[in-house]
Parts: structure tokens; sequence; C-alpha cells
């Protein structure tokens, strides 16, 4: 067995501790608004940040499906954390499939020793969701941003922010900023009710200074982009499953130490009434579902991802499978995920609702994941493809 086959081993022998310290107090940390800095040391110290990296590169090498592992071990202990880290996987995914240069060389070893990568790329105001307003200025040898960006996951726990900007000709480009450069500045202003502490609020660039070295052009229509599409919405859907993993654990804890048999019950006790343990029942099965469709979609874009890699002549068919087995799953996970949340309120009546328990965070945390694009519009391009063979949005490499 080779070190790096080792290391890997040994990395995901420890997720479920790294989970589990990860996840102490996480309820009643987003009451009290404590975004989790602490997590995302040990997520550093645990080196699982370098898991796609090649072992040659000096990463741990690992699959596709042990990443999105990663994520759903993590959001079941603590979902934003696992959601802010969405931006950083992918990331290294675009790392893992770009050519070698020296910018990507850059970046790659930046992993390895240990740097997390938050996003900057949406911006508020614009005519449509999606449009960079937002200019990367030519000064001399080097270049000069100022803008706000809006939902910008993960960048206050990141060391570099990648963020999308246009050129001065209306070009889109790619760049990459230490997050403590002079003129950056995160704010902690995300309002949503929801995955409230993944710090997906405000990053505001005032004449940040960027090096022409740390500036690429964006690749939305290559195989790689399209795949990272795809791979995105499937580390969101990935979260869903680990709520939903806690959704499970939280009712069991609820009805071990706190339950009481409903009033027409003649149980003793709550793990032993019949109407609780159908409701205990339904949430394990629906847990149990989204998690397969999860590791099955894993499966599809990590078959995608080596095709990329390897450039088989079959690697674009699987790119297109790829996008729609993650609009599938998405559809159906969305509606599934709500419906556990919503459920686990029958495993303990009226005082299951008490804030000190906070489970109404499972629910909200869930609705705004699969607020991020609309289930219904994935749901009419996948029956436009099954239809009538149109690909329009599954081959432009963006979410739709």
């Amino acid at each position: 067995m080779s070190i790096q086959t080792t290391l890997l081993s040994d990395a995901l022998a420890a997720l479920p501790a790294l989970a589990q310290e990860i996840g102490v107090d996480a309820a009643q940390r987003e009451i009290r608004r404590e975004l989790p800095f602490a997590a995302f040391d040990a997520f550093r110290r645990s080196g699982l940040g370098a898991l796609r990296i090649p072992a040659e590169r000096g990463g741990l090498g690992g699959t596709l499906e042990d990443a999105i592992h990663v994520v759903t071990t993590l959001a079941a202990a603590e979902s934003n954390v696992a959601h802010a880290l969405r931006v950083h996987f992918d990331v290294v995914e675009s790392l893992r499939l770009a050519p070698r240069t020296t910018f990507h060389d850059r970046q790659v070893s930046r992993i390895v020793e240990g740097a997390l990568f938050g996003g900057a790329s949406g911006e508020q105001g614009t005519a449509r969701a999606g449009e960079i307003e937002t200019v990367l200025r030519r000064k001399g040898d080097h270049f000069r941003v100022t803008g706000k960006k809006y939902y910008t996951t993960g960048t206050a726990y990141a060391d570099f922010v990648r963020t999308n900007l246009v050129d001065e000709d209306g070009k889109g480009v790619t760049a990459i900023i230490p997050v403590r450069a002079e003129g950056v500045e995160v704010l902690d202003d995300w309002d949503g009710m929801g995955q409230r502490m993944t710090a997906s609020g405000s990053t505001v660039f005032d004449n940040v200074r960027v090096d022409a070295s740390e500036v690429v052009d964006k690749g939305y229509g290559s195989l790689a982009g399209r795949h990272g599409g795809a791979y995105r919405q499937l580390h969101l859907v990935a979260v869903a499953a680990g709520i939903v993993r806690n959704i499970v654990a939280d009712a069991r804890t609820y009805v071990s130490a706190h339950g009481r048999p409903v009033m027409h019950s003649t149980a003793p006790s709550a793990r032993e009434d019949v109407f609780i343990q159908q409701v205990v029942g339904e949430l394990s099965a629906l847990s149990h579902t989204i998690d397969v469709l999860v590791r099955e979609n894993a499966r599809a874009l990590g078959a995608s991802s080596d095709a990329i890699l390897r450039g088989d002549h079959d690697a674009d068919e699987r790119v297109l499978q790829g996008a729609l087995a993650t609009a599938r799953t998405q559809i159906v996970v969305g509606r599934l995920a709500l419906q556990a949340g919503e459920r686990l309120f029958d495993a303990g009546g009226a005082s299951a609702t008490s804030r000190k328990h906070n489970f109404d965070r499972h629910w909200r945390n869930l609705r705004t994941i699969f607020s991020h694009n609309p289930l219904h519009h994935k749901a009419r391009v996948v029956g436009d493809y099954v239809l009538n063979g149109v690909k329009t949005h599954l081959v432009e490499g963006r979410t739709f």
C-alpha cells in the first residue's frame, strides 16, 4: 500500500471524529449566530481539503464518491460547514481537470498546504440573476477591482476567494484574491432564513490589487466546466442528505430523552408508541432513499470526471448523463428532504417546537438549499430532453 493510499484511508477513517467535533453544540450555535471558525481550522488540519488532488501532485487522490461522502458526513453534524465548503470542493475538482499551467499548479500547491477557497460570484441589483457587472481593470502590470459581491458562501472562513468578474471588454474572467488582501472586507450580512452560518453574505472589494498571474478566462462551455456545474449542484444535494440524517438523529434523541406517548396510545413510553415508531421509521426510510440517490449520482459524476481526464471518446455523453442524473436527483431529493423536515415534528408533538431544540432549522436549511435553483425548471428541462431531445440548458455548463 502506497503512502498516499494510507493517508487517504487515515483521513477518511478520522472523518467521523471530525464530524463529531464540528457538530458539538451546532444547533445552539445557530441560535447564538456564532460563526464556526474553529470548524474550518479542524477541517484544514484533517487534510481533506486536498482529497481530490491526485496523489502525484501531493493530494490524497480520493474519488468523487469519497468527496461526496465527506460532504454528507459533515452535513449530518453541521450543515453550514459542509455547505460553506462548496466552492472549495468545486475549485479542487476544476483544478484536477484543468490543463497544467503555472496558475493551476500555484492553486494546487496552496490547497495541498492546507489553504481553503471561498467564492464571490453573484451580485445583487443586476437585471438578471447570474449577470456580472464588477469590472477588473488593468493598471500597468497588474489589475484593480472595486465592487460588491453577494452570496459569497464560505469566504469568511477561507484563505483565498475565487471571484467571477468581467474585463474591460466585457469578457468573463476569474481571479484568485487572498481574503486578507488590502481592500477586501467580508461582511456577515446574510439574512436568509436558513443556512445562517454559511457566511453567504457580501464580500466588498475596494480598489483591490490583483496580480496578472492570478487571472484566467472563464470556461463554462468546456466539458470540465459543464461537469463542474453538475458537481456544484450535487454538493448541495449532499448537504441536504446530511441534514436529513441529522433529522433522524434528532428524532431518535428527542423521543428517547424527552418524548411522551401520544394521548390515545397505551404504550408505556414514547419509544414503544407505535405511532411514533411509524414516524421515525418513515424518516429513516426517507434518509436511506436520499443517500442511495446521492451515492448513485456521485458515481455518475465520478465516471464523467474520469472520462474527461482520460479524454475518452464518450466523455461528452457521460457529462450530459451526469447533468441529467443530478437534475433528476435534485427534483426527487428536494421533495423527500422537505417532507422529512416537516414530518420530524410528528415524532414529538407541540413540545418539539420549543426554540431550545431548534428543530425548525432543518426545514429552513433545506428550503434555503432548494431555493438556489428552481426545481420546477429542472423538471421542465429534463422533460424537454426526454420528449424532444433538447439539450440547451444541459450543455451550457451553467446552473439551470
